[in-house]
């Protein structure tokens, strides 16, 4: 462990984020203190044999981010099973708003272990109730038939400008000051652009990748993707509507998040996430994702359905 994770671990909920922290040209932290201190989040306090603690970042808004939240879950699901098996699914339901302010518990059901899958089920409660569930299933390496679809053609993500130079002035409108772990580049034109020029197809792509360097560890890099999934996924179906949060008068929440995990990956690579909106209706908004790896492999395909009520 660098000297920054055990600074991170010893504070992970990151109130002192330390000196030596880089800033961009908005000054906001990014680089591997930053993402120490998300590895740190996700790394639980073990309670009892299937019970877990996490806690959330002191930059936090209101409520618990839903990637925070799935990442956590699935860090206490995988550390009840053997490391020879891996995820290959999670299916998981947002249920309340998580308050920042306290711990999160989770607590682990041993399901099933089989010769081949293993599977959990875990509930994050905070003040007895419950906020959080997810399903998640692992299973040990085997052969089989193998194809995929091919990675769509973009631009390399060196050329492309990132998330703050990008947003530029409206960060604080954006309220996308925190410090960043993870590094996103818009291919296709940010929603907030999009809501000056009008409507655009209900597509979205970015490249994204940990900023930082991560340990050898497969179910570390499948979190991180699942925190990170989380970020960007909505912005599909908003920018078929020209709308934007903190822009406009929109209301919003992830409601249930499902992933398939298909090939090993490294979080700190840079990944192609490739999102789409099918279908919007009934104050709900449809959005599924795919993660390319720079290499053109599809490694993860995401599916999620976002509360958006649009107050025009």
């Amino acid at each position: 462990m660098t000297e920054a994770a055990r600074a991170a671990a010893a504070d992970p909920t990151g109130t002192d984020l330390g000196t030596e922290v880089p800033t961009d040209s908005a000054g906001v932290p990014h680089g591997q203190p930053v993402l120490d201190r998300l590895v740190a989040l996700l790394d639980l306090e073990r309670i009892e044999e299937n019970i877990f603690r996490g806690v959330s970042p002191a930059t936090s808004s209101v409520r618990v981010f839903g990637g925070q939240v799935a990442g956590q879950s699935l860090v206490a699901a995988g550390r009840t099973v053997p490391a020879e098996r891996r995820v290959h699914s999670l299916h998981a339901y947002f249920i309340r708003p998580g308050d920042p302010s306290i711990p999160i518990v989770y607590e682990v059901d041993r399901t099933r272990d089989g010769r081949s899958f293993t599977t959990r089920r875990v509930v994050a409660t905070q003040r007895g109730k419950t906020i959080f569930s997810l399903s998640a299933s692992f299973q040990v390496d085997e052969d089989g038939i193998d194809h995929a679809d091919d990675m769509p053609d973009v631009p390399d993500p060196e050329t492309l400008p990132t998330f703050t130079e990008r947003a530029g002035d409206l960060l604080e409108g954006l309220g996308m000051t925190q410090p960043r772990p993870i590094d996103v580049r818009y291919v296709t034109e940010p929603p907030w652009e999009s809501r000056e020029t009008g409507p655009r197809a209900a597509r979205n792509q970015v490249w994204m990748r940990a900023d930082g360097a991560l340990p050898d560890d497969d179910l570390l890099h499948v979190c991180i993707a699942a925190f990170a999934s989380d970020m960007t996924l909505l912005d599909a179906p908003l920018a078929r509507h020209g709308v934007y949060w903190g822009l406009d008068d929109v209301v919003g929440a992830s409601l249930d998040h499902a992933m398939w995990f298909h090939r090993r990956f490294r979080a700190d690579d840079w990944l192609l996430y490739d999102c789409a909106s099918p279908s919007a209706s009934g104050g709900r908004g449809l959005a599924t994702g795919r993660f390319f790896s720079r290499d053109g492999q599809l490694v993860a395909t995401v599916v999620q359905e976002g509360l958006l009520r649009v107050n025009r």
